[in-house]
């Protein structure tokens, strides 16, 4: 199998390497189906996780994020990424298969085989995404990175719902019918991820890689390069502020709805399923318009109303019908969806619209070097938060009382989870206010590409009821957040039209 880089590549080399991208995409994707999300949740529950345990199941990928400073190391070294990123990803795919043997042949496991697996899991991961990040940014032209990915991502999330379905149907037959087989179904999903994992690593072999060359340059001189640059300086403080607060949060809402809501998890699975629809059908809208104007106005855009979201996870669960809180976690899924794809994928773009082409592996090791220190903390803060939490509420109640009726409404009850939500949505609120410093090359104001979308919904209702909703989550945001701001200057440009 020859993977050495190319001096040029021809269209045919450029169209076989998109193809094989979303091929190995679609291979991760059944990787994550298959070990991830409520799964994993649910498999660490199932072998007696408490919330500090879970936050570190969270926290591993984040935290073996510091471990890219290896993939320069090697890019440097033998200066071929395509060689790096296959090899390491077949790596990191063997541990899952591994857990799954262990629990298979000695009948059940533990909660720290699971965690020291998936560490080496999550290492070599780690090692492989960043020299994958740089190769695919010299391989995939800028003015379609936006559209691509969003494809790519429109394709796996598609298939994640398909398997969710399936696997979800599978546990609840196995649960109701056979529980005490329930751990060697989890296993088993283990077991096939580790081997359709591997297959993904040698379709990804077959895509191009240009040929780049990384500075001789000292280590930790090449590292200090981007933190000279003031403005990708400004998108570390703002990720990394982003993704703390928001994975104070995030982690446990999979462990609210089992242990706190004792959700089946067939619900769960439903839910996100709910989510990634919502996800998959605003994708290429976010693309679009990312690739038209600018990432930062996407997320000026979806952040607020993920924030909102967070909120919204207070307020389940502090009425007993299963029925309400029901609706409420659909709305909560839908718009979670639709937000998250928007800021996910403008992460991510803006990330490698930054670094320069010449160092772009040392831009993204820093970004995610750093921004995985934080993420890593999120959880794990998260998870003592919710232990301090655990024995603490606070309820304020609206009661009326009359000789003929008596009626107590319950107005907030915040318990162990609803502080642990309501403190990241805060913290998150806070990062937003960092992004305005960040400048994108390219930029367009978000207020015009307000405009831009408001002139969609004009023609275009299947939008509006996506979009406008958007917009204005994200005004009244914007209103509370700028009250410092003079009103005078929006009131006098108002009356002048």
């Amino acid at each position: 199998m020859a993977l050495k880089p190319q001096q040029e590549l021809t269209e045919g080399d450029l169209k076989r390497g998109l193809k094989m991208v979303i091929w190995d995409g679609l291979a991760s994707e059944v990787v994550i189906s298959l070990t991830g999300g409520a799964f994993l949740v649910a498999m660490a529950l199932l072998l007696g996780a408490n919330n500090v345990q879970i936050g570190l199941l969270a926290a591993l990928p984040m935290i073996t994020n510091i471990f890219q400073l290896l993939s320069v190391m090697l890019v440097r070294k033998y200066q071929n990424r395509r060689a790096i990123s296959v090899i390491c990803i077949a790596l990191a795919r063997i541990p899952l298969a591994i857990i799954g043997i262990v629990v298979l042949l000695w009948q059940g496991g533990s909660i720290n085989m699971l965690i020291f697996f998936l560490f080496f899991h999550f290492f070599f991961s780690s090692v492989s995404g960043l020299s994958w990040n740089s190769w695919m940014k010299d391989m995939i032209p800028e003015k379609m990175l936006g559209e691509y990915f969003s494809r790519r991502s429109r394709y796996t999330q598609t298939l994640n719902v398909a398997l969710s379905i399936i696997l979800a149907l599978l546990l609840d037959f196995v649960r109701s019918r056979y529980p005490a087989y329930e751990l060697t179904t989890f296993a088993v999903f283990f077991v096939i991820a580790g081997a359709i994992g591997v297959i993904g690593a040698y379709l990804l072999s077959r895509a191009p890689e240009p040929q780049s060359y990384l500075s001789n340059a000292r280590l930790f001189t090449l590292l200090r390069m981007p933190l000279k640059n003031e403005n990708f300086r400004r998108l570390l403080v703002f990720n990394s502020a982003w993704v703390f607060a928001l994975n104070i949060a995030t982690p446990f809402f999979t462990v609210f709805m089992l242990q706190g809501m004792g959700l089946p998890l067939s619900y769960i699975i439903i839910l996100t399923i709910i989510s990634q629809l919502a996800s998959i059908m605003t994708l290429r809208m976010w693309g679009t318009f990312s690739d038209r104007y600018s990432n930062k106005s996407i997320i000026a855009i979806s952040a607020p109303l993920y924030i909102l979201c967070i909120i919204a996870w207070s307020f389940v669960g502090i009425y007993s019908r299963l029925y309400v809180n029901l609706g409420l976690l659909v709305l909560i899924h839908v718009f979670s969806g639709i937000s998250t794809a928007g800021i996910n994928l403008s992460l991510t773009n803006i990330g490698l619209k930054l670094a320069p082409k010449e160092d772009a592996i040392v831009y993204l090791s820093v970004k995610n070097i750093v921004t995985a220190v934080f993420s890593a903390l999120g959880p794990l803060v998260g998870g003592v938060l919710a232990d301090y939490f655990a024995d603490k509420n606070l309820e304020i109640t609206f009661e009326w009382n009359s000789p003929n009726f008596d009626k107590a409404l319950k107005l907030v009850s915040l318990h162990q989870w609803n502080f642990l939500f309501l403190i990241g949505a805060f913290l998150a609120l806070c990062a937003l206010e960092l992004l305005p410093r960040v400048k994108e090359t390219g930029e367009v104001e978000k207020d015009v590409v307000k405009r831009i979308m408001r002139t969609r919904l004009k023609s275009n209702m299947k939008d509006a009821i996506i979009i406008g909703n958007l917009i204005t989550w994200n005004n009244q945001l914007r209103a509370i957040l700028n009250r410092r701001k003079k009103r005078p200057v929006t009131s006098s440009s108002s009356s002048g039209r």
